[in-house]
């Protein structure tokens, strides 16, 4: 099986899991199964409206579930029963649409994955609460989900508590930058707020799969640097399609010079620009504008100094460096093949 028909397969899986665990329909009866007979009586039109009907129409717009299809390869090269790890897909999955969906709040985000932000449709209050609910809800499958012994029901709380954790902070820092305290950020600080912010939920998906396949500590550590690696390489990927998107990519080409962010784009034009130069592009950068023919500047900006081009190199050395640490720890197998792949399709994907 080749990489595409795998992360096919675990998508199509991953879709289906997240059916069973939360159907599109809220029932009293699905309450009653996580926690038993509520003490009163629960309106389920207000949360069928309110959580199920934004958290669905978010889920059904797609994604390219690629934490999951991580997920049931670190399970499965440890030596793993990947259909008893099918289920757990939910929970980096669950999460990471939270996140999106807040951070489109947190950055006045009008579009994603095609179609208007969850706020845009049904409020800001309804698409805070329903991320908040996705961040949570995944917890769901430790108390009540397929039998855990205690040590691992263990490993798992604490990799989920610490990685929310260290999310928070990058996406904090992240704000921060926004607010015009960026323009002496350093390239290893923008990499620690990736691995932070991208980076978190990989490192989840990854060590929670190696987790639930037996893995060695060793092993559950390579997975987490090799996980960071690939979280950081996403997000600089991610920073150069928004300023030079492909066909299908769902988002505002550029909105990333709208909010003013610092990316590695940027921080390594800002070392190599002349001062005339530098001085423009901060200044369409804190002008937050949404001229397109001013975006369209600050991208041939960053375009002609080399900036994109450089940021590509520096996601490939850093998954390069981390694959040569979890080559040694990991049998040969299909899998193993499968996961080299992955990486590389992280990297030079298009969308």
């Amino acid at each position: 099986m080749n990489l595409q028909s795998y992360l096919a397969k675990s998508s199509k899986e991953t879709n289906e899991a997240l059916l069973r665990f939360f159907p599109k329909k809220f029932s009293s009866k699905w309450f009653a199964r996580y926690f038993g007979k509520p003490s009163f009586r629960i309106d389920e039109s207000a949360l069928q409206k309110s959580v199920a009907d934004p958290i669905w129409d978010f889920l059904d717009r797609g994604g390219k579930r690629w934490r999951p299809g991580l997920l049931l390869l670190a399970c499965e090269a440890v030596g793993g029963n990947r259909k008893k790890a099918v289920s757990f897909t939910v929970l980096p999955e669950l999460v990471h649409n939270g996140t999106i969906m807040i951070d489109d709040v947190q950055d006045s985000s009008t579009l994603r994955r095609g179609k208007p932000s969850t706020h845009l449709l049904f409020g800001v209050d309804v698409a805070v609460n329903a991320g908040n609910a996705m961040y949570f809800l995944p917890l769901l499958k430790l108390f009540s989900g397929p039998s855990l012994d205690a040590k691992t029901k263990s490993k798992i709380y604490d990799l989920y508590v610490r990685e929310m954790v260290f999310l928070s902070f990058g996406q904090a820092t992240d704000i921060h930058w926004h607010h015009g305290y960026s323009n002496k950020v350093s390239e290893s600080e923008y990499l620690q707020m990736c691995s932070f912010k991208t980076g978190s939920l990989s490192r989840f998906a990854a060590q929670l799969g190696a987790i639930l396949g037996g893995a060695s500590e060793k092993q559950v550590g390579a997975f987490a640097d090799f996980a960071t690696s690939i979280g950081v390489a996403f997000q600089i990927q991610d920073d150069i399609l928004n300023l030079v998107p492909s066909e299908g990519w769902g988002k505002e080409t550029g909105d990333d010079i709208s909010e003013g962010k610092r990316t590695l784009i940027v921080i390594r034009a800002f070392s190599v620009l002349q001062k005339k130069k530098k001085r423009r592009l901060i200044k369409l950068l804190d002008s937050k504008t949404t001229s397109v023919s001013e975006i369209q500047e600050a991208i041939s900006i960053l375009s002609e100094c080399g900036a994109m081009d450089y940021a590509s190199s520096v996601a490939k050395k850093l998954v390069l460096k981390s694959w040569s640490k979890l080559d040694g720890v990991l049998k040969d197998s299909d899998s193993k093949k499968l996961l080299k792949e992955f990486a590389g399709y992280l990297i030079e994907r298009e969308v």
